[in-house]
């Protein structure tokens, strides 16, 4: 004998089709996506996607967002952290993911060195400091990488960076540190620490 499935077993059934059917519906969305062109060597820059869903990008080229937006959603591309001595601009950085959910991938964020004196520091014990001067402006840099004054500087002028404090531990020196400023040739300042 035959038993027929209850009334209630076929609606939970019905029930539970659909809210599968929502599920995966749920897991797709559109990808926010670009290019990364300019970015200095050995820097990154942190990009937000609505204010949140942070991405830091350590190279040129493709990146994209973690988080995948429902159809429909806004998306604004801004700069959280600009590189170290650039700054970087977004272009296509705004607008809303269609009604299917396709992706987007043709924000252009582009970066340029700032008018500024900028370097690298490399040996610098963990855990101590140096401080470098430009004429009244200091710099205190507490770990290897990278390192820029604020002051922009006119082509044609007169530069000398030097150590003004040395770390508690070990000494430092500088390369290129002294000359004539021009944004379209500068290479940037060497400190060294052992």
């Amino acid at each position: 004998m035959r038993i027929r499935p209850a009334a209630s077993s076929n609606a939970l059934r019905a029930l539970c089709g659909a809210g599968l059917a929502l599920l995966l519906a749920g897991c797709g969305g559109g990808e926010v996506a670009g290019t990364v062109s300019g970015l200095g060597s050995g820097l990154s820059v942190t990009l937000l996607n609505n204010g949140s869903d942070a991405l830091t990008v350590r190279r040129n080229g493709s990146f994209a967002f973690n988080q995948l937006l429902d159809p429909n959603t806004a998306y604004v591309v801004t700069v959280g952290t600009q590189p170290v001595g650039q700054a970087c601009s977004v272009a296509n950085g705004s607008g809303t993911i269609n009604d299917n959910g396709d992706s987007v991938d043709d924000v252009a964020v582009s970066c340029a060195f700032s008018a500024t004196l900028r370097g690298t520091v490399s040996g610098l014990v963990s855990g101590v400091a140096l401080i470098l001067g430009h004429g009244d402006e200091r710099v205190t840099v507490a770990a290897d990488g990278a390192f820029a004054f604020a002051t922009e500087l006119a082509d044609g002028t007169r530069y000398t960076v030097q150590v003004i404090a040395q770390p508690a531990i070990g000494s430092c020196s500088v390369q290129n540190g002294s000359g004539i400023f021009y944004a379209d040739r500068f290479t940037g300042i060497v400190v060294t620490c052992n």
